[in-house]
């Protein structure tokens, strides 16, 4: 036997070293990440304390925290439970059609959100398709909280179902079958044996739904009717905020909106990392 046979083969990598492709991923991050974040906090920290509380706190901007941080909210919500259906059935059967409606799942990304908010506008209006079946009965849609809510829906659909699928492919279906033959019914599968092993993909497409939601501009700026205190988003007074020339006003709501989006993004990594620990005990 020869000396080269006895010695441990190391594992043949595509990418060069790990120190050059580390390199190239901070590089790259930092370009077009923290670089970009890092100046809105520069900016702000010119700042006094006065100001910024003055800038971050005033009514005008807490009602616009409030609607679009409960928007995203529902919308998250409303999408991880309508997500997983979707999901599901896409995964779980075959029908005519199928692949039309997968292709359709994907429309929200591909859309420009200008077209979609001009869309859903038309739609919800008090003589669109559907708006003209709501309003006699005192339910309005376009230039309202709700609308927001439904544009914010409408975008966020994709991370949800898309997140899931891959898992719902990994997930046999024997295993509902077993749970059937050891006596469980169809909801002590679904919360027993399914559930969880979704759920820290449902965190992960709840989270990215949520933080799409975050930061829709296009599509909710259309159909919310921009009203202050009422219907008006966070992006859309830190856009009005800039066309006033007012930068370190836009500069202090945004740098709120990242650490709130942060704190957020963390607190689910952390849901997930906990629920992947107590599955595996």
């Amino acid at each position: 036997m020869s000396l080269a046979a006895t010695l441990p083969r190391t594992p043949r990598r595509v990418l060069p070293g790990f120190g050059l492709s580390l390199g190239f991923t901070l590089a790259y991050l930092g370009l077009i990440v923290l670089i970009p974040l890092s100046a809105a906090f520069l900016k702000t920290a010119g700042m006094s304390w006065d100001e910024f509380v003055t800038a971050v706190a005033s009514p005008r901007v807490l009602a616009s925290y409030r609607l679009s941080f409960l928007a995203s909210l529902a919308a998250g919500m409303v999408n991880m439970f309508f997500g997983l259906i979707v999901a599901w059935v896409l995964v779980r059967y075959s029908f005519p059609g199928r692949r039309i409606v997968d292709a359709l799942v994907d429309l929200p990304f591909a859309l420009p959100t200008a077209v979609a908010g001009i869309a859903l506008t038309a739609i919800y209006s008090k003589n669109g398709w559907v708006g003209r079946w709501l309003e006699p009965h005192g339910i309005k849609v376009a230039f309202t909280e709700i609308g927001v809510f439904v544009a914010l829906t409408f975008i966020g659909l994709p991370f949800v179902v898309r997140t899931l699928q891959p898992v719902l492919l990994e997930l046999e279906p024997e295993i509902e079958e077993a749970a059937a033959s050891l006596g469980a019914n169809r909801w002590d599968t679904i919360t027993r044996v399914i559930l969880p092993e979704l759920f820290p993909a449902l965190l992960t497409g709840f989270a990215l739904a949520f933080a799409r939601a975050l930061g829709e501009y296009g599509s909710v700026v259309f159909i919310s009717g921009n009203m202050p205190m009422r219907t008006e988003i966070t992006p859309l007074l830190i856009i009005t905020k800039l066309e006033q020339y007012d930068y370190r006003g836009a500069t202090a709501i945004a740098v709120v909106m990242l650490v709130a989006s942060f704190s957020m993004l963390l607190l689910i990594n952390l849901l997930q990392k906990w629920s992947r620990r107590y599955h595996r005990i």
